[in-house]
């Protein structure tokens, strides 16, 4: 056989396999947003069956046999080579998972998301005790079964970053902490500022078209995509034509749908530019989560908590909500939704006060994965923590230590990709500052084509070509280097707090 000929004999067999991963994620879809209380325990069978499907299609001896015989072959391009090599790493790393592991582990995270989603209406952690305890014990299982050198969490975090570990994720915490705490003590020394028209009442329907448009001006293809409501706002793809996203809407508070639609709404650009005719193989995925959660930071702050793109969008935004906003000028809407508070929930935390509530979350899952606490010790650290950290107290679970959806979704090991995602995406948007002078003043008229024209370029298009760092210095010229978050974090508090 040809290596062409086999080429197209694995690329047939990876796009099978996405079709059945694909199919799954459709039913996941549906069990977050539309899915009848009573269908949940055989929704949990079909999405569990599925996973143990595209499993072992991708794990059977043929497949190894396919990307070897591949691996060796001389005469293959340099798109092919690296789609090969990234599925033979992917091949090796899941032949250690069994398959009747990865259907255990599907079936008892789909059973979590519901008993998660009965816990947040009971606002109790007792509820969601035992299945929590079920999926730490998998993800310990799991951490074994893959191997690690150090910390059985690197084994997790892998998953969603290549080469992520606890050690680097250390030192990393360490050098910018201080860097945080500084600029929080400089801000409690000023006048706060006042964010109490974004927590007036604003209908429903119209926030919902609100974030429609904003979506759309950000150029997300609803052709491709659309959105819908959930628990918890998600981002999730069948293929780059298909992109879908969730928001959650409080009438009470303005920020939450608005910068729920304004992030996931990254992520989705993220997905809809990757390479359609990829599909299925690693060059049709994103690089790693840090640097999805780049994409998604990136709009959501740099951009959508800026100055220049609500000097188009805030006199739109004040039609439609008279009452709440005639009086507020611009300045006063820039500063309120800039405002830096210590604050109970992750998703609507300051871009400053934001990485403690990751910091917090890396280190309990750290002590989880590692057995040095237990489930039930969950809601008295976070709480312990949270005074500690940001100097609040925690009111209740639902507020607390439930508010997140990952847990439920088996997903030890996301939390930093928050973190690592902010700060990658301050350094891309410092460098598309740097090669587009001009780019500030068309955000401002309403324009973000160059925004998209630059991550298009730079980070859409070559999937999983590189891994995160490679991406980094590919971008900007350098790795990761959290001195630009720190003199873009710096500026922003500076001006609006007339430090």
């Amino acid at each position: 056989m040809t290596s062409e000929q086999l080429y197209e004999t694995y690329k047939t067999k990876m796009q099978k396999i996405a079709d059945v991963k694909f199919s799954s994620a459709v039913l996941q879809w549906d069990q977050e947003t539309y899915l009848p209380p009573q269908g949940a325990a055989i929704r949990g069978k079909q999405i569990a069956t599925l996973s143990e499907m595209g499993h072992s299609l991708f794990t059977e001896e043929n497949t190894g046999s396919i990307l070897n015989e591949l691996f060796s072959r001389d005469d293959l391009d340099e798109h092919q080579k690296r789609n090969v090599s990234l599925s033979l790493v992917d091949y090796e790393r899941d032949k250690k998972l069994p398959p009747s592991f990865v259907h255990r582990l599907s079936e008892t995270t789909n059973n979590s998301f519901h008993a998660w989603m009965q816990a947040r209406r009971e606002n109790s952690f007792s509820v969601f005790e035992k299945p929590l305890t079920a999926i730490i014990d998998l993800k310990k299982q799991q951490a074994d079964l893959m191997g690690y050198a150090d910390h059985p969490y690197d084994a997790l975090m892998d998953e969603f970053d290549k080469g992520i570990t606890v050690k680097k994720l250390d030192a990393l915490f360490e050098n910018l902490r201080p860097k945080l705490s500084t600029l929080i003590d400089k801000i409690k020394t000023a006048p706060q500022i006042d964010d109490s028209f974004l927590h007036l009442h604003f209908n429903k329907q119209k926030q919902w078209d609100l974030g429609i448009n904003l979506l759309k001006a950000m150029h997300y293809d609803f052709d491709a995509g659309r959105q819908d409501i959930s628990e918890h706002p998600f981002t999730i793809h069948f293929n780059s034509r298909d992109v879908r996203i969730t928001t959650r809407i409080d009438e009470n508070n303005l920020s939450n749908m608005v910068w729920s639609c304004i992030h996931e709404g990254g992520h989705a650009l993220y997905e809809q530019g990757i390479p359609a005719d990829e599909y299925g193989l690693p060059l049709g995925e994103c690089c790693s989560l840090s640097i999805h959660e780049s994409q998604s930071r990136l709009w959501e702050n740099c951009i959508g908590h800026g100055r220049n793109f609500w000097e188009f969008h805030y006199p739109e935004l004040q039609k439609l909500f008279k009452y709440q906003l005639e009086k507020v000028n611009l300045n006063s809407f820039y500063k309120g939704i800039n405002k830096v508070r210590p604050s109970l929930i992750r998703t609507e935390a300051d871009e400053i006060t934001y990485h403690f509530h990751v910091m917090i979350r890396y280190e309990l899952e750290k002590k989880l994965v590692e057995g040095s606490i237990t489930t039930a010790d969950i809601p008295a650290w976070w709480n312990e923590h949270y005074h500690k950290y940001l100097g609040v107290i925690v009111p209740n679970d639902k507020d607390g230590c439930l508010q997140d959806v990952h847990w439920s979704h088996g997903s030890f090991g996301y939390f930093p990709t928050y973190s690592l995602g902010s700060l990658y995406a301050a350094q891309f948007y410092s460098k598309m500052l740097e090669t587009n002078s001009g780019m500030e003043h068309n955000i401002a008229e309403g324009n973000t084509i160059d925004v998209w024209k630059w991550l298009q370029q730079h980070i859409y298009q070559h999937g999983r070509y590189y891994n995160s760092e490679e991406l980094c210095r590919q971008a900007t010229g350098e790795s990761l280097n959290t001195d630009h978050f720190i003199a873009y974090a710096s500026a922003k508090i500076n001006d609006i707090y007339n430090l």
